[in-house]
């Protein structure tokens, strides 16, 4: 069934992104779902707490979530279910039908930006379906993730025109047309170590970026004659990719990345770009399975 899923653990982070999905949902007109997986370490300490008392914890806990934002959103269709087993294998499960999964993460300490964790790491790297991942405000006066956002603010993807990316693309222009905003299409790159002095600098500028700014445009141009009504922003600065996305998306509405599942012995991991993003992102942040 197509639909908006959240995942939910009591955290205010969790809360956030149920609120983020609500919203996400009505955009889409498609449902939204509700889930805890039973094996997720509840937000609230329940001391020696038996099976029975952490499914009825979960239950009101979902019940309640689910309550506040049907009083919000009246016309949105929600729905509440109660997983089993490890969360990320739950929720990789249950996303597999949905348009994508929401989930909450925590600001850095002294960083506005994602710590993801296990069960958001494993989740993103176990499903095909878009992740989205919402923080909850840690200032004063900060304006919630769920407060609707500022008439100027864009969507930002980060494009790799050295692959293709048509899911991360779709994904993105989809999501600049339904809110009606902006996109900003950004590519950062950089000249090897051994190149980089300024006189280096100058010359990759006035013989590479040309190129480069070409060849991001040609990426660009299905999207755009597919999606004419989005105002597109195409951006190739020289620097590092993620910097230069970060410094992009400092006021974005939502991010889009892509990852590129990369495994060895040491385990899964989903590329230093798409990393780092995650980690110091102050905006909800998709992340798009291409390639």
């Amino acid at each position: 069934m197509s639909c908006v899923t959240a995942g939910l653990n009591g955290s205010p982070e969790s809360v956030a992104a149920a609120e983020w999905a609500a919203r996400e949902a009505l955009l889409r007109a498609v449902p939204l779902r509700l889930v805890h997986a039973d094996e997720w370490p509840a937000w609230a300490t329940i001391p020696a707490a038996s099976a029975q008392v952490r499914d009825g914890w979960a239950h009101g806990l979902l019940a309640e979530v689910a309550a506040e934002l049907q009083q919000e959103h009246p016309a949105l269709e929600i729905s509440t279910r109660l997983l089993w087993g490890p969360p990320a294998t739950a929720l990789s499960i249950e996303a597999a039908d949905a348009d994508l999964l929401v989930l909450g993460s925590r600001g850095l300490s002294g960083v506005k930006g994602f710590l993801i964790g296990s069960v958001g790491m494993a989740t993103i790297t176990s499903t095909e379906q878009p992740v989205v991942l919402v923080r909850a405000p840690k200032q004063p006066g900060e304006q919630p993730p769920s407060a609707p956002p500022k008439p100027s603010r864009d969507v930002v993807v980060g494009v790799d025109i050295q692959h293709p990316c048509d899911a991360l693309l779709a994904f993105a222009f989809d999501e600049a047309a339904r809110r009606d905003r902006p996109l900003r299409a950004v590519y950062g790159w950089s000249l090897p170590p051994l190149a980089r002095s300024a006189p280096a600098l100058e010359e990759a500028e006035r013989e590479m970026a040309p190129d480069i700014a070409r060849r991001l445009s040609e990426v660009l141009l299905p999207w755009r004659r597919r999606f004419p009504s989005v105002d597109v922003e195409e951006r190739s600065p020289i620097g590092g990719p993620a910097p230069q996305l970060l410094h992009a998306a400092a006021d974005a509405e939502l991010v889009v990345i892509g990852r590129r599942v990369r495994r060895s012995p040491l385990g899964t991991h989903i590329g230093s770009v798409a990393h780092a993003v995650l980690h110091h992102c102050p905006a909800p942040v998709a992340v798009i399975a291409h390639g």
